[in-house]
Order: structure tokens, then sequence, then C-alpha cells
């Protein structure tokens, strides 16, 4: 069955089907349990973007932290042509499609509703994004069909069961993330987990599967083995043309991020010198500020 909306952009692209008797349907896909019988989609349905999928889910109230692991790992899976899938949700599922799409990757959102309804309502533009960036937008679910309580871990099946491996990066102690996992496992699939800050309530899903068994990874280099593409190589982009200041406040950012004072303690400089040289980074890009501290671009 085919639908057309009229309304907004994304709607203007039809939505098509592919079942599970169809050459085209996800061979990985295929494998897990209780498959859905027909996967509805919007977007440019190729067989090669299915090849090297990656899941990437994590908290919906995404730390700074979070955030940062999701622009670094991403933005260098991308690099090594990984397609990136994830439930379009809060915090580090949003992320990691548009830190996907900044990157010119490709990108796989798996709705927890009918594509008809976008889920969070704040994603509407960013719905048509994914589809302008050559991704896809995919559902089990009828059109105008709405998200519910069940329908988020149902969808998870999906979102571990067309990927490789199952990457988590932040969740708390009942995180939606931990039943992505813990599907990935069922399915067979490589389950890794980013640890974070031990004083902190949004590691703890991941630091939880670390000790339960769970990989753990901190560069995209490690990623790639576990989902054996060791073939693929991450391209590491150097800072050059830096003054000496600059050079020692990316190697003390490197290590943890911190405020102007803190710089300027740990170098013996000016604060006023700092704060110059630090705005003056920031504005080129080689650095960004989040309340009050700064951190690697």
């Amino acid at each position: 069955m085919l639908y057309n909306g009229g309304m907004g952009s994304w709607r203007e692209w039809e939505i098509k089907s592919v079942k599970i008797s169809d050459k085209e349907y996800p061979e990985l896909l295929k494998k897990i349990k209780n498959p859905p019988d027909r996967l509805y989609y919007r977007g440019k349905w190729k067989r090669d973007l299915f090849k090297n999928c990656l899941a990437v889910v994590g908290a919906r109230k995404m730390t700074r932290y979070g955030e940062g692991v999701v622009e670094k790992l991403v933005s260098e899976l991308v690099q090594a042509r990984v397609t990136i899938v994830s439930g379009f949700m809060y915090g580090v599922d949003t992320k990691a499609h548009e830190v996907c799409i900044k990157n010119g990757g490709k990108t796989i959102a798996v709705f927890g509703s009918g594509l008809n309804q976008v889920t969070p309502a704040g994603n509407d533009k960013f719905y048509t994004k994914v589809l302008e960036s050559g991704g896809l937008v995919v559902s089990e679910y009828e059109a105008e069909m709405q998200a519910r309580l069940w329908t988020f871990p149902q969808r998870n099946r999906i979102v571990a069961g067309l990927s490789k491996g199952v990457l988590v990066i932040e969740g708390g102690e009942k995180s939606g993330s931990l039943i992505t996992a813990k599907l990935g496992l069922k399915q067979g699939k490589k389950i890794m987990a980013v640890p974070g800050p031990v004083d902190s309530s949004m590691a703890k899903a991941t630091n939880w599967l670390i000790k339960s068994g769970a990989v753990m990874v901190t560069t995209a280099e490690e990623i790639l083995k576990e989902l054996g593409l060791v073939g693929e190589t991450v391209k590491k982009e150097e800072i050059v043309g830096l003054s000496k200041l600059e050079s020692q406040i990316v190697e003390e950012l490197k290590r943890e991020s911190l405020g102007v004072d803190e710089l300027a303690r740990r170098l013996n400089k000016d604060v006023v010198e700092v704060s110059q040289i630090v705005s003056l980074m920031s504005v080129k890009g080689l650095i960004k500020e989040y309340v009050g501290k700064y951190m690697l671009g």
C-alpha cells in the first residue's frame, strides 16, 4: 500500500513499502525473531545503505559529555562509510542522525509510530533533512499509527536488527537503550558501550553494560574492529597553524573541559590573555563553550 501526504515538505515524499518476501528486504533483519512482515519507508531505498549499519542509541536527556562523544565517534565512523541507525527521539538518537548528516553520511531513522506521525514533534523539519540527505525513515506501522508506550520497545528490535552492532552512549538506570542492547544481544549482535563518569546518573547504563560483558569502546577504530570492518580507515584531522599558547590550550582541553580561570592557572598565564585567546579560538571553530567551560570543537 502507498500513501502520499499533502502538507509539509516531508509529506511530499511518497510512502512506499517492502515486504519480507522481497529481495530488497534487509538480510540482517530477516534473521531476527519476529521480523516485521512489511516495512514502510520514505526516502531512496538502496541496498548498499544496509551493508554496514551501526545502531547508535542512548539517553534522551543527553549530557554535554554524551554530546561530545556522539560528535567524535559518529563523525569518524561516517568517514568509514558506516550507516548510522537510530530511533529519531530526543538526545543521543537525534544527535547521532544530525552528526551523520553533517559529515556527509547516510542514516536510517526507525520510527515508533507511522510515518505520518512525527515523534517528537520538534523533529518535523529534521524529518525532511534526513530525506534530503539521502537517508531513510522506516516503520512497521501504518502511516497514521500514533506512538504508544509499547511501540518504542517494539521499534528497538528493528533498530538492532538492521545493524551489525549496537553502540550505547549514555543512559540512566532504566534507559530504553538497555532494551535495544538486550535485543541486540539476543540477535547475536556486537554490543558496545562508551564508559562514562562514575558520578553521572547518565553513565549507569553504559557502565553496567561494560561490567556485564559489553565491549568497552572509546574510539572509532575500536568500533570498526568489532564490526569486522578492519579494512576501513578513519582520517585524522590535525589542528595546524596554532600559536604556542593555542597549542597548550588544545592539549589541556584534550584531557577535559575547562573554564578560563582553570586554563590560566594550569598554564600559568594571565586570565585576560587566556580569555582573549579562547574567544578567538571559539570564533575559528577550534573549541566550543558550554556552561562556562571550553572543549575541543
